[in-house]
C-alpha cells in the first residue's frame, strides 16, 4: 500500500500506526509527525523523547533513514481500544542494508492512542528490538 492511497488521518488505531510507519518508509517525515501528538512520550533503548518536537529535532531524521533503506513487516499484531483509548503491539522483522551494513531485527512495538474528533493520535511508543540469531 502506498502512502498516497492513505487518508490524512486513519480511521483505526492499527491503520494510524501504519500509516505512521509507511510514511517513515516513503520518507515523508513531516506526515509522520502529524500522526503524533505533540507530548508524545517515545522510549527506545532507555532513552526518552518528551515531544513531538523533540523527536522531529532529533531521532526523526535517522527513524526515517533507515526505515527507506530497510523493510519491515509485521509478524504479530493485537489491537484493543477502550473508547478514545487504544494500544496497538506489533513484532516486527526488519531486514535489509544501512549504513554498509546487513540488517536482520525482530522488534517490538507498543503504541497508544489516542481518538480526538474523528482521527486518531498516537501519544506513546516503546520499541525495542534485537539481532536475529
Amino acid at each position: 500500500m502506498s502512502i498516497f492511497s492513505l487518508p490524512l488521518y486513519a480511521a483505526t488505531p492499527t491503520e494510524t500506526v501504519a500509516a505512521f510507519h509507511e510514511a517513515l518508509a516513503s520518507g515523508n517525515s513531516e506526515h509522520a509527525s502529524t500522526l503524533l501528538s505533540p507530548e508524545i512520550k517515545i522510549y527506545e533503548s532507555g532513552h526518552v523523547e518528551r515531544s513531538r518536537d523533540e523527536y522531529a529535532g532529533h531521532h526523526l531524521p535517522a527513524d526515517t533513514a533507515f526505515a527507506k533503506a530497510t523493510k519491515s513487516k509485521v509478524l504479530k499484531q493485537n489491537e484493543r481500544i477502550d473508547g478514545n483509548l487504544a494500544v496497538v503491539m506489533q513484532e516486527t522483522e526488519t531486514t535489509g542494508q544501512f549504513q554498509g551494513k546487513n540488517v536482520h531485527l525482530f522488534g517490538t512495538e507498543t503504541a497508544l492512542l489516542e481518538k480526538q474528533g474523528d482521527q486518531w493520535v498516537i501519544f506513546h511508543l516503546h520499541w525495542s528490538s534485537r539481532k536475529s540469531q
